[in-house]
Protein backbone atom coordinates (compact mmCIF):
# COMPACT_ATOMS: atom_id res chain seq x y z
CA UNK A 1 0.00 0.00 0.00
CA UNK A 2 1.13 3.58 -0.86
CA UNK A 3 0.04 6.09 1.49
CA UNK A 4 -0.08 9.95 0.40
CA UNK A 5 1.54 13.07 2.26
CA UNK A 6 -0.67 15.46 3.94
CA UNK A 7 -1.33 18.35 2.26
CA UNK A 8 0.81 21.33 2.16
CA UNK A 9 -2.13 24.19 2.85
CA UNK A 10 -2.38 27.29 5.27
CA UNK A 11 -5.42 29.05 6.18
CA UNK A 12 -4.57 31.89 3.15
CA UNK A 13 -4.61 29.37 0.33
CA UNK A 14 -6.76 30.49 -2.55
CA UNK A 15 -5.59 27.68 -4.96
CA UNK A 16 -5.27 23.91 -4.72
CA UNK A 17 -3.22 21.77 -7.42
CA UNK A 18 -3.73 18.27 -7.41
CA UNK A 19 -2.24 15.27 -8.09
CA UNK A 20 -3.02 11.60 -8.17
CA UNK A 21 -0.49 9.84 -6.11
CA UNK A 22 3.00 10.63 -5.00
CA UNK A 23 5.24 8.46 -7.61
CA UNK A 24 8.14 6.20 -6.09
CA UNK A 25 11.01 8.72 -5.38
CA UNK A 26 8.56 11.37 -4.27
CA UNK A 27 7.43 8.78 -1.78
CA UNK A 28 11.22 7.62 -1.01
CA UNK A 29 12.46 11.50 -0.74
CA UNK A 30 8.87 12.22 1.16
CA UNK A 31 8.95 14.88 -0.96
CA UNK A 32 5.77 16.24 -3.38
CA UNK A 33 7.34 15.75 -6.91
CA UNK A 34 10.47 14.42 -5.64
CA UNK A 35 11.72 12.96 -9.61
CA UNK A 36 13.72 15.08 -10.95
CA UNK A 37 12.49 13.97 -14.14
CA UNK A 38 9.09 15.79 -13.23
CA UNK A 39 9.03 19.59 -14.76
CA UNK A 40 6.73 20.61 -11.77
CA UNK A 41 8.77 22.62 -9.75
CA UNK A 42 10.74 24.33 -13.15
CA UNK A 43 7.02 24.89 -14.15
CA UNK A 44 6.27 26.40 -10.84
CA UNK A 45 9.78 28.67 -10.31
CA UNK A 46 9.80 29.74 -14.17
CA UNK A 47 6.00 30.81 -13.94
CA UNK A 48 6.34 32.80 -10.80
CA UNK A 49 9.30 34.76 -11.96
CA UNK A 50 11.46 32.74 -9.11
CA UNK A 51 15.20 31.74 -9.22
CA UNK A 52 15.24 28.16 -9.29
CA UNK A 53 16.19 25.19 -6.60
CA UNK A 54 16.00 21.64 -5.34
CA UNK A 55 15.61 22.69 -1.61
CA UNK A 56 12.79 21.55 -0.54
CA UNK A 57 12.06 24.46 2.12
CA UNK A 58 12.46 27.15 -0.22
CA UNK A 59 9.92 24.98 -2.60
CA UNK A 60 7.52 24.68 -0.13
CA UNK A 61 8.19 29.16 1.01
CA UNK A 62 7.63 30.05 -2.74
CA UNK A 63 4.18 27.66 -2.37
CA UNK A 64 3.19 29.25 0.89
CA UNK A 65 4.12 33.32 -0.53
CA UNK A 66 1.77 32.88 -3.32
CA UNK A 67 -0.97 31.28 -1.53
CA UNK A 68 -0.87 27.53 -3.24
CA UNK A 69 -1.63 24.28 -1.59
CA UNK A 70 -0.51 21.06 -2.58
CA UNK A 71 -2.24 17.71 -2.46
CA UNK A 72 -2.98 14.32 -3.99
CA UNK A 73 -7.05 13.05 -4.73
CA UNK A 74 -5.94 9.82 -3.32
CA UNK A 75 -5.06 9.13 0.36
CA UNK A 76 -4.18 4.83 -0.13
CA UNK A 77 -3.79 2.73 -3.09
CA UNK A 78 -2.20 -0.43 -4.34
CA UNK A 79 0.63 0.58 -7.00
CA UNK A 80 3.64 -1.27 -8.60
CA UNK A 81 5.87 1.43 -9.67
CA UNK A 82 4.68 4.94 -10.43
CA UNK A 83 2.34 4.89 -13.63
CA UNK A 84 -1.17 6.14 -12.11
CA UNK A 85 -2.56 3.45 -15.01
CA UNK A 86 -0.61 0.79 -12.15
CA UNK A 87 -3.67 2.11 -9.10
CA UNK A 88 -6.16 -0.36 -7.83
CA UNK A 89 -7.70 -0.05 -4.03
CA UNK A 90 -7.69 3.59 -3.93
CA UNK A 91 -9.33 5.55 -1.37
CA UNK A 92 -9.97 9.13 -1.82
CA UNK A 93 -8.79 12.04 0.83
CA UNK A 94 -11.21 13.90 3.12
CA UNK A 95 -12.14 16.80 0.72
CA UNK A 96 -15.65 17.61 2.41
CA UNK A 97 -13.16 18.39 5.52
CA UNK A 98 -10.35 20.31 3.95
CA UNK A 99 -12.54 22.40 2.20
CA UNK A 100 -14.21 23.25 5.57
CA UNK A 101 -10.56 23.74 6.96
CA UNK A 102 -9.88 25.60 4.30
CA UNK A 103 -12.56 27.97 2.78
CA UNK A 104 -10.48 30.33 0.94
CA UNK A 105 -9.70 27.97 -1.79
CA UNK A 106 -11.76 28.57 -4.70
CA UNK A 107 -9.67 27.07 -7.52
CA UNK A 108 -8.42 23.70 -8.15
CA UNK A 109 -6.28 22.58 -10.64
CA UNK A 110 -5.09 19.27 -11.45
CA UNK A 111 -1.92 18.59 -12.49
CA UNK A 112 -3.32 15.23 -14.90
CA UNK A 113 -6.27 13.98 -16.45
CA UNK A 114 -5.69 10.85 -13.92
CA UNK A 115 -6.14 13.70 -10.87
CA UNK A 116 -9.51 14.48 -12.20
CA UNK A 117 -10.81 11.39 -13.02
CA UNK A 118 -10.13 9.73 -9.62
CA UNK A 119 -11.66 13.48 -8.27
CA UNK A 120 -14.90 12.91 -9.89
CA UNK A 121 -14.92 9.20 -9.18
CA UNK A 122 -14.95 9.87 -5.67
CA UNK A 123 -15.40 13.33 -4.52
CA UNK A 124 -18.47 16.20 -6.04
CA UNK A 125 -17.35 19.21 -7.09
CA UNK A 126 -18.60 21.88 -5.65
CA UNK A 127 -20.31 25.40 -7.19
CA UNK A 128 -18.24 27.88 -5.41
CA UNK A 129 -14.75 26.82 -6.69
CA UNK A 130 -13.54 26.79 -10.20
CA UNK A 131 -11.83 23.37 -11.78
CA UNK A 132 -8.95 23.30 -14.37
CA UNK A 133 -7.16 19.92 -15.91
CA UNK A 134 -3.50 21.39 -16.25
CA UNK A 135 -0.75 19.59 -18.96
CA UNK A 136 0.97 16.97 -16.72
CA UNK A 137 4.22 18.29 -15.28
CA UNK A 138 5.11 14.34 -15.44
CA UNK A 139 8.52 13.27 -17.47
CA UNK A 140 6.33 10.98 -18.93
CA UNK A 141 3.72 13.57 -20.81
CA UNK A 142 6.04 14.18 -23.92
CA UNK A 143 2.87 15.39 -26.02
CA UNK A 144 3.60 18.78 -24.79
CA UNK A 145 6.97 20.60 -24.62
CA UNK A 146 8.09 22.47 -21.64
CA UNK A 147 7.28 25.50 -23.27
CA UNK A 148 3.97 24.64 -24.45
CA UNK A 149 3.02 23.89 -20.26
CA UNK A 150 4.93 26.76 -19.41
CA UNK A 151 2.19 28.94 -21.05
CA UNK A 152 -1.41 26.89 -20.41
CA UNK A 153 -0.10 27.20 -17.11
CA UNK A 154 0.25 30.49 -16.95
CA UNK A 155 -2.92 31.24 -18.67
CA UNK A 156 -4.27 29.30 -15.84
CA UNK A 157 -2.95 30.24 -12.72
CA UNK A 158 -1.12 33.84 -13.94
CA UNK A 159 -4.34 35.72 -13.39
CA UNK A 160 -5.10 34.04 -9.82
CA UNK A 161 -2.21 35.29 -8.03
Amino acid sequence: MKKAFPPLVNEKCKILILGTMPGEKSLELQQYYGNRGNQFWKLLFTLLDAEFTHDYEKRKTLLEKHNIALWDVLEICEREGSLDSNIKNETANDFESFYINYPNIKHVFFSSKNAAKYYDKYVDRKPDITYEILPSPSGANATKSFSEKLEEWSKKILPLI
